[in-house]
């Protein structure tokens, strides 16, 4: 199963996480942009140590990557000092900023061998990419959606997501029951995220590469998702339901190549579509702005760019 784990998991490190930092909108504490710049640093021995056997070498690998991911969860906190606000797009950038610490802690614990918590080490080693790709990219998604939709779908898919990640991962240390309620959660989410996504190809994407990218994500993040229903509903009944190995093979690699890797590209093309630098700061009271729709003449403040991205007047 290392043999499909593997390359996703080196994947979430290297480019899905700065990537997704550099996507964000709204206040951004200095340190999240500092660590984002410097996130190949430790992320490479990260990415090293999973094709190491279980050692105390490949712990230490893990350790300066579990580190990196803490101090990017301590950007939450700082972030939300920022906001004052715990709006639902922000409670999903919040999860996204929290999660590849998770990821990290199982990491080490996984290559040193050392079952935490009583869990076995095939879990740990699935918990690594479940909380990149599940926590971190989909929580940033949902809450990206925000840019094009403000509506109750939009805001059900920023809560929904993070409160089904969340139970997922209470129903590792409660019972099968717990971890289907966090499958069902989880999934209605990523259903609402895929009909965003999709309304975003039809009224915000220019360009056929990004309508493309949006396209698959989203049909991709839908198939996906059954195929963890299946599972966790397998899991918790006794029914007939497909190996792990079998699920790093689809739901694994679909999630991260299909869904986290043409979702991210598609956003970084709509940013640059309307006229914005990804990564840019914005002022402290802004969240993320909404992209006007292909051919609309967008509305602009004094002194303001045209072309650039702008927020609604509170």
């Amino acid at each position: 199963m290392s043999v499909l784990v593997n390359p996703v998991v080196a994947l979430g490190m290297l480019w899905v996480v700065p990537t997704g930092l550099a996507l964000l909108g709204g206040p951004r504490p200095p340190a999240l942009d500092r660590l984002r710049r410097v996130w190949p640093l430790p992320a490479l021995p990260g990415a090293v140590c999973l094709w190491l056997p279980r050692s105390e070498a490949a712990a230490a690998l893990a350790a300066v990557y579990a580190l990196a991911t803490l101090a990017l969860a301590l950007q939450a906190p700082a972030r939300l000092l920022l906001t004052r606000s715990l709006r639902p797009r922000e409670i999903a950038v919040l999860t996204a900023l929290a999660s590849p610490s998770v990821a990290g802690t199982a990491l080490v614990a996984e290559r040193a061998g050392h079952p935490l918590f009583g869990f076995d080490l095939d879990l740990l080693a699935l918990t690594v990419p479940h909380f990149h790709f599940a926590g971190f990219a989909a929580a940033l998604v949902a809450g990206l959606v925000h840019r094009t939709s403000d509506g109750p779908a939009a805001r059900f898919a920023a809560l929904s997501v993070p409160a089904g990640t969340l139970l997922v991962l209470l129903g590792y240390f409660v019972n099968d029951g717990t971890e289907l309620a966090g499958a069902v959660v989880l999934t209605a989410g990523m259903t609402a995220v895929a009909v965003l996504t999709l309304r975003e190809r039809r009224d915000v994407a220019a360009g056929p590469a990004t309508r493309a990218l949006l396209a698959v994500s989203a049909l991709v993040l839908a198939a996906t998702m059954v195929l963890a229903l299946s599972w966790a509903l397998g899991e918790a009944t006794g029914l007939p339901h497909p190996s792990l190995t079998w699920m790093a093979a689809t739901h694994g690699l679909g999630n991260a190549l299909g869904f986290a890797v043409c979702a991210l590209l598609a956003r970084r093309r709509l940013l640059t579509e309307h006229g914005a630098r990804p990564g840019r700061r914005e002022p402290p009271d802004a969240g993320p702005a909404p992209l006007p729709a292909p051919g609309a003449e967008p509305e602009t403040a004094p002194g303001t760019r045209p072309g650039a991205l702008t927020r609604p007047s509170p």
